[in-house]
């Protein structure tokens, strides 16, 4: 087999290793994708200013997220399921994430519980909360956030209605995995992947074991997992949760400027400008193209992260130019979970670190806690990204 020299490379393996349904759960986003591709395509729109004889010879890529040390810009971002990518796949992320030295952030919709990470980890990590119409279930999620030492409560804003998934109705994606006949053949080429899954400490949501209609079985759970997502959210929601949960809180999946407005005045931490990975609004504009106008609205009264498409440590630098603090990955270490389990997310992270520190020298950059847009090169007028009713997120070349 070839070295692995970027995330493409764990893309492809993890195609290789995992049932296909898994796989699509990460990979695509819904109905048409657009705001899936757009994600990467602006990215990859922005340009490098390539900066030469400058002493680029002691560099850092150190700084802090929330208050607290890292050793670069990048956190593990909360997804569903992960568990199914790997056996004990969230403790394993998590391991992986503290021993690297970055945040790990486990989600609602984990496979492992709270307490199943807490247990098997020394250090805090963040919890990623979905309110549900449950307010009871939800507040008691904070109570085990709170029991397991979490350092920082995800609230997710952009999931009170799922968007439509194309690709996980026609592959019948379950949880747990069922085996069918347009499947089974799939999951037989998964040997390995299968009985490291049926060794694993469980097979599905191990927050919501204790949900009520949980214990009716599987297939109730499921049930009732699609009817608690809530239309009715609002922000004395966010608010409830601010006076329930006493620590750091980051408001996730904030894409307009309005919103960014509300979100810095209801008391959170940090927010992250976030189109959910282009899973959730189709049509939604990338996250990279918003950033800027939140960035110049509420910069300077909260921590601003950012994710959607993020790869690479160019695309970190790139966020960090438009005013990101730091930047979220989802897809890229759930491609490195199932391609090689603790290792290969630690093999994610080198390949992140490595890139960001190659591009910060090749852009005369020696510390990325002052990158500024200067690294970015202006690009030409009619190829400015600019979200709607914004400025644009590098001024053009006149």
């Amino acid at each position: 087999m070839p070295p692995v020299t970027h995330i493409e490379d764990l893309r492809r393996i993890a195609r290789r290793r995992i049932p296909r349904a898994i796989f699509d759960y990460a990979d695509r986003g819904s109905y048409d994708e657009a705001s899936l591709r757009a994600n990467r395509e602006d990215l990859a729109a922005l340009k490098l200013r390539q900066r030469v004889m400058i002493d680029v010879s002691d560099r850092n890529v150190a700084t802090t997220m929330l208050g607290e040390p890292v050793t670069m810009p990048v956190g593990i971002a909360p997804t569903g399921l992960t568990g199914l990518f790997h056996a004990d796949g969230e403790i394993l992320g998590c391991r992986a994430a503290q021993a690297f030295g970055i945040p790990f952030t486990l989600s609602t919709m984990s496979i492992c519980s709270i307490e199943d990470v807490a247990g098997a980890v020394d250090k805090p990590f963040w919890f990623q909360l979905y309110v549900m119409r449950d307010r009871g279930f939800s507040r008691s999620l904070v109570e085990r956030a709170i029991a397991a030492n979490c350092s920082a409560l995800v609230l997710t804003l952009d999931l009170q209605i799922q968007g439509q998934r194309h690709q996980d109705i026609k592959n019948g994606l379950a949880v747990p995995p069922k085996l069918t006949l347009k499947n089974a053949l799939d999951i037989a080429t998964k040997p390995v992947w299968a009985l490291k899954v049926l060794r694993g400490k469980r097979k599905t949501f191990g927050n919501l074991t204790e949900a009520p209609g949980a214990r009716d079985g599987i297939s109730t759970l499921a049930q009732w997992t699609a009817g608690q997502f809530d239309p009715s959210l609002s922000w004395k929601d966010v608010e409830w949760i601010r006076s329930i949960w006493p620590g750091k809180l980051i408001l996730k999946g904030v894409l307009d400027v309005d919103d960014a407005r509300i979100a810095a005045s209801v008391g959170a931490d940090a927010m992250v400008v976030s189109n959910h990975g282009g899973r959730q609004l189709d049509g939604a504009p990338s996250s990279i193209s918003i950033l800027p106008s939140i960035v110049e609205a509420v910069g300077d009264k909260t921590e601003i992260m950012f994710d959607g498409g993020v790869r690479s440590g160019q695309d970190v630098l790139k966020a960090m130019a438009l005013g990101a603090k730091s930047c979220l990955i989802g897809k890229a270490w759930l491609y490195a979970l199932a391609a090689g389990g603790q290792r290969g997310v630690t093999q994610a992270l080198e390949i992140i670190r490595k890139e960001l520190d190659v591009s910060m020298a090749l852009t005369g950059t020696r510390d990325v806690r002052k990158v500024t847009a200067e690294v970015l090169h202006a690009p030409r007028r009619d190829d400015v990204i600019r979200p709607p009713g914004g400025r644009p997120a590098v001024a053009a070349a006149e």
